[in-house]
C-alpha cells in the first residue's frame, strides 16, 4: 500500500544517529545520504526517508501521527527501545511490553525522535 515515508528533521545528525541505532537493533543497514542531503533507509522493500523541509520552515511532528516499525521479537522491541534511548530518542507512552488489542496481542515500545516524531516497534505476538 505505502511506496515510502518521508519525515522531516531540522537536525539530520541527530535523526540520523538515532535511527541508524534504533532502526539498527531491527537489523535495518544505516542510512544512506544523497547529495541533497536526505537520509534513506532502505529494508525489506519498505523505505524511511529523513529530510529538511524543502520549503525552508521548520520541521513539525504530526499530532496524533505515529510510525509502526516491525520487530521479529519482543527482545528485538526491547533492543529498538535502548538503541533509540541511547541516541537520543525519548521514552513516551507506558514502558515496552505485551498490549491487548482488537487485532491481537502486540509487544510495543513508543519513542520520540529528536525530531520529535512519535515511532514505535512492534511485534504481533502469537495468539
Amino acid at each position: 500500500m505505502f511506496s515510502h515515508v518521508m519525515l522531516g528533521t531540522d537536525d539530520m545528525a541527530a535523526s540520523k544517529a538515532f535511527y541508524d541505532a534504533a532502526l539498527g537493533a531491527l537489523g535495518v543497514p544505516a542510512g544512506i545520504s544523497d547529495p541533497k542531503g536526505r537520509t534513506a533507509y532502505m529494508h525489506a522493500g519498505g523505505r524511511l526517508l529523513l529530510s529538511k523541509p524543502i520549503n525552508g520552515e521548520p520541521a513539525c511532528h504530526a499530532n496524533g501521527g505515529t510510525i509502526g516499525f516491525a520487530a521479529g521479537s519482543p527482545e528485538a522491541v526491547e533492543a529498538w527501545h535502548a538503541a533509540g534511548l541511547a541516541n537520543g530518542g525519548t521514552a513516551i507512552e507506558d514502558a515496552p511490553g505485551p498490549r491487548e488489542s482488537p487485532f491481537g496481542k502486540l509487544y510495543l515500545a513508543y519513542l520520540r525522535d529528536p525530531a520529535g516524531n512519535k515511532v514505535c516497534a512492534a511485534h504481533r505476538m502469537a495468539a
